[in-house]
């Protein structure tokens, strides 16, 4: 099955999960990274594949849940705590030097957090999903996250996603904006 032609008919699930394993292994190249340069860049796409994720998943996916799965409302409030976990220490390596050791006990906690977050989301609510929810239905929340994950982190300003946590990320001082930006238009240009 060529994965071009078949995106569409992804579910939410499939990209979701994708994601993990994609976050999964930029931390594992972090880790590895042979410098500090290497390890700010692989840093940055991180984070910024982190908060269009997640950003999707506040705006599309935790809507679904709290209307379709029984104590949704908690989980989806559980799981927008933990991204706001996420979030402070993205913020924590925004500015930190990726030459010093402390920035490698922020990318460790951070690998924790994710793999905790995605554990969660893979071995109860994205089963729920499914048992849940028709498989159209599911595709169809999978291009409403693609194109969340599309917009996410290029529109900062008053056109920017509804979403609590996208308005936290770009808020005010926070510089981890424009570094996003440049990251995700030099991917979609290069």
């Amino acid at each position: 099955m060529n994965q071009h032609d078949s995106v569409s008919e992804h579910d939410v699930v499939d990209i979701l999960t994708r994601d993990h394993r994609e976050m999964e292994a930029l931390l594992e190249q972090i880790k590895s990274a042979p410098d500090a340069e290497q390890r700010r860049d692989l840093t940055d796409t991180l984070i910024a594949e982190v908060v269009r994720h997640a950003v999707a998943e506040e705006m599309h996916l935790y809507p679904v849940m709290e209307k379709r799965i029984p104590g949704g409302e908690e989980e989806s409030e559980h799981d927008k705590k933990e991204h706001d976990e996420i979030v402070q220490v993205m913020k924590q390596l925004e500015d930190a030097d990726a030459a010093e050791p402390a920035f490698m006990d922020r990318v460790h906690k951070l690998d924790e957090l994710l793999r905790h977050h995605a554990k969660d989301e893979e071995d109860d609510q994205f089963p729920q999903l499914r048992q849940r929810i028709s498989h159209e239905d599911l595709v169809e929340l999978g291009r409403k996250v693609e194109k969340a994950k599309q917009l996410a982190p290029t529109r900062p300003h008053p056109s920017a996603p509804h979403s609590e946590l996208f308005h936290k990320t770009v808020g005010p001082g926070v510089g981890m904006v424009d570094r996003l930006r440049d990251k995700l238009s030099g991917r979609m240009t290069g």
